[in-house]
Parts: structure tokens; C-alpha cells; sequence
């Protein structure tokens, strides 16, 4: 039997941090180093409260807190051991932070949390890929069949948007279904929020087009002279709100009159904690609406997948396009989402992030309350908090001496005059995140 490891600890009792959340920070951390290696078994619960003079409640919830983040696993008449997922990674040393941010953890809007307790299924589904057989040519350019089969379903019960396989075009991710919509459509500028989603606006000035800047706080009622108008209704990037029905009514009386489309990114619409996720645009109205959805809030960017599900006319010409250019997504990716979407997995790290980002954001709040108040209500996986420009940077400079990289509102803008930061709690541990806030909290003081 493997003998347990001592765990080196020095509690703050006179600290505002619970004991069990400094155990947990104080392993995790020798864990991340190496210091406590891969299959190391660990004190049990009763020796280490013991050693470190604390109930064996807060050993426990600690260890609870590690094994539930991936860092620790139990084994069945065993005992606690480093589990095999934690290999030492390099790091952050933000005393020296080189230029660029590369030493430094980007506290940002699009990487997600994923749920370390899910990688069975995960693993599942890529076994899937690997014993089935593959086309022989290029594969349907709309995208796998099955696939779609599992996301007209899917669709229809996460986003109140019903529609047939045969009207969903699978996507390399938003901006790959951004850059076909574009391609699609008639000459002509394109509306976009300001501020707004960079990457989007970034491949609408590659396309050729010009963008007319509509104020995110403001509804759109004049769509005149534009082909498109490109909005993030469901969680407004990156001020966050949900766009009204009454809003999102104007904006589809505006496109109808000026005969333009309105491009819907639903972005981290799943994320919504303090009501029931709000039904994609779409829904309202077909003949308007293209929208995308993407697995990249979910499942994770690297995937590059997503989807589109256009107006008819536009979803012919789009279809025709990517019969000769096969411009969709790699036939393995596909395979392994269908797996995903079957499995369960995808609406289990859906609920399971949805509970994560609702107990940080309340951390959020809470460390900012009396000092900043961030833009309610707060949901998906980062908040922004406005603020004068000059606070913003110095807010931004304290956090980068700790080690993290916080977003500033007015990269975000073009011709918006909104100043602030934005804290993404997403890619992040709880640790890191109480951290970054305590940096934060300094600037801000």
C-alpha cells in the first residue's frame, strides 16, 4: 500500500479566508508544482485535521473542493490520492511579467469552466470517433446528418428554436458561420453593436464591408441602407444585458422595413443564473434571422464548431457556396459532438458551469461591494464594471503586478464612450479569482 504524504500547511486563522478554502488553495497549489506528485497518497481526512489543529469538517470540505476541481480523487477502501489528471504545469510568476501578458492569466469573456468530474464522457465520445468509419470523400457539405438530426432537437429544447435538420448548416465556430452569412448576403454596410464583440467586427472589416456602429444601450429602430445588422441579444458582448422584448421587436421591424438580415450570435445564452435562459431571436422570426450558435462557451474554443440556421434564401445560397469550397467543420469533431450531445455530456457541463459562474459572480459582487458596481444583472462567465478610464488602468496595472490580465471596456469600443474593466471568472480557479479580486480591490482603493 503507498504510503500517505505529509502536507505542509500554515493556516491564517486571523485571515477573512475560510480554513478550508486556504487547505484547499495551500494543496492545490503543491499539487500544480509537483511538490505533492501524480498517485500520491494523501493524509486521511482525520489525520490531517489532527496535524493542522482544525475540525475534520474543514479537511473535508477541502479535500471535497479538489476532488470535485479534478485535483484529488478517492479511491474505495484506499484513501486520497493526487489524481492522475493533475500533471505540474508551469507557474505564473507575476512579479515579472513579460510584455505581451504571456506570464500573465487573462481574466477573459470566452473561456469557459469545464467540470473536471465530466471526463469520462469526454473520453467516450473521442473512442466513438475512433471506431467508426470516416466518408470516403468530403463529407455533407451542410455537416454530418446525424448531427444535425441531434441539434434540431437540441435547439428546440435548449432555445425555443424549431426548425428540421435539413435547415442547420454545421460551422467551423461563429465567425466561420459569421464569414458565410457575409458572403451570402447583398453589398451593403453592416450595423454592429458598440461596444461589441471584437472578432465579429474584425471579420466584417475583412469581408470588405463597413460597419455603422448602433449603441448597445439603445434600440435599434433604422436599419436603412445596411445588409445585415450583427447583435448578441441574448447576453449583450461584453456590457452583458439581455435585450428586451421590446427591442428585440424594433430590431425586427427595422430589418423587415430596410429588407436586411439580422445575424444572432447567441452567445453564452446558456448561462443565464438569475432567470430561465432567454429564447434565441430566432424564434420570433425565421424569414429575419440568421443565427449561430457555437460549442465554444460550452464544450471549449478549441473545438471550432458551431452552427447556422439562416433564412431560406440566404441558407440556399450559403449550402451552394460549400459545395464547391467544403467549408465545414473536420468530420472527427463532428462525430465526437454527436457522442457529446447523446451522452449527456454537453447539458452536464452546462448545468454544472451554470452553478460555478453563479457562485463566483456572487464573489464578484461581493468584493466589489462598496468600491465598484458591476452592470446588472450579472450573468454568463465575467462581469463588467464601469468606470473612469484613468481608474480603469489603474485597476488594470495592480491586477497585472499579481499576475492577471484584465480587460478594458474601451478596447471594446469604437465610437462608444464607455470606460471600464471586465472580470472573466470562466478560465479560472476560485483561488486565482479571490486573488485577482483582492489585486482589483487594491487598484480600486
Amino acid at each position: 500500500m503507498a504510503r500517505s504524504s505529509p502536507v505542509p500547511v500554515t493556516l491564517d486563522r486571523a485571515s477573512g479566508v475560510p480554513l478550508a478554502r486556504q487547505l484547499a488553495g495551500a494543496v492545490r497549489d503543491q499539487v500544480v508544482a509537483g511538490t505533492l506528485p501524480i498517485g500520491q497518497r494523501l493524509p486521511s481526512t482525520r489525520a490531517l485535521a489532527s496535524d493542522l489543529a482544525v475540525s475534520r469538517g474543514v479537511a473535508e470540505q477541502a479535500y471535497d473542493q479538489l476532488a470535485a476541481e479534478g485535483w484529488l480523487e478517492s479511491r474505495h477502501g484506499s484513501g486520497t490520492y493526487v489524481a492522475a489528471g493533475a500533471a505540474p504545469r508551469r507557474r505564473h510568476r507575476p512579479s515579472r511579467p513579460r510584455p505581451g501578458g504571456s506570464d500573465l492569466l487573462r481574466l477573459d469573456t470566452g473561456t469557459p469552466w469545464i467540470d473536471p468530474r465530466h471526463r469520462a464522457a469526454w473520453r467516450r465520445a473521442w473512442r466513438d470517433v475512433s471506431v467508426a468509419t470516416p466518408p470516403a470523400a468530403y463529407d455533407d457539405p451542410a455537416g454530418m446528418p446525424e448531427l444535425r438530426i441531434e441539434l434540431a432537437g437540441h435547439l428546440g429544447r435548449t432555445r425555443g428554436l424549431t426548425c428540421e435538420p435539413d435547415e442547420i448548416l454545421v460551422t467551423t465556430g461563429t465567425i466561420g458561420g459569421l464569414n458565410q452569412v457575409l458572403a451570402a448576403l447583398p453589398s451593403g454596410p453592416i450595423a454592429h453593436e458598440d461596444p461589441g464583440y471584437r472578432a465579429a467586427a474584425e471579420a466584417i472589416r475583412a469581408g470588405g464591408r463597413e460597419i455603422r456602429d448602433v449603441p448597445a444601450t439603445e434600440p435599434v429602430t433604422d436599419l436603412g441602407g445596411c445588409a445585415a445588422a450583427y447583435v448578441t441579444p441574448a447576453h449583450q458582448h461584453p456590457l452583458g444585458p439581455v435585450m428586451s422584448g421590446a427591442d428585440r421587436l424594433a430590431l425586427l421591424a427595422a430589418a423587415r422595413r430596410a429588407a436586411a438580415v439580422v445575424i444572432e450570435d447567441d452567445y453564452d445564452s446558456e448561462f443565464r443564473y438569475d432567470v430561465a435562459p432567454v429564447p434565441a431571436l430566432a424564434a420570433l422570426d425565421r424569414d429575419v434571422v440568421a443565427y449561430l450558435g457555437t460549442t465554444s462557451k460550452t464544450v471549449g474554443p478549441s473545438m471550432r464548431l458551431g452552427w447556422l440556421v439562416a433564412p431560406p434564401s440566404l441558407h440556399r445560397a450559403i449550402l451552394e457556396r460549400r459545395e464547391i469550397t467544403h467549408d465545414t467543420s473536420a468530420w472527427p469533431v463532428q462525430r465526437a459532438f454527436v457522442s457529446l450531445l447523446r451522452d449527456g455530456y454537453v447539458d452536464q457541463v452546462v448545468r454544472s458551469a451554470r452553478r460555478t459562474y453563479a457562485a463566483r459572480a456572487e464573489r464578484v459582487v461581493a468584493a466589489l461591494s462598496g468600491v465598484a458596481e458591476p452592470i446588472q444583472p450579472v450573468a454568463g462567465m465575467y462581469v463588467t464594471v464601469l468606470m473612469p478610464h484613468p481608474t480603469a488602468v489603474r485597476v488594470a496595472r495592480s491586477a497585472r503586478t499579481s499576475g492577471f490580465e484584465v480587460p478594458l471596456l474601451r478596447d471594446y469600443c469604437r465610437t462608444a464612450d464607455l470606460t471600464g474593466i471586465i472580470i472573466g471568472f470562466g478560465g479560472c480557479t476560485d483561488d486565482e479569482l479571490d486573488r485577482a479580486l483582492a489585486a482589483i480591490a487594491r487598484g480600486l482603493g
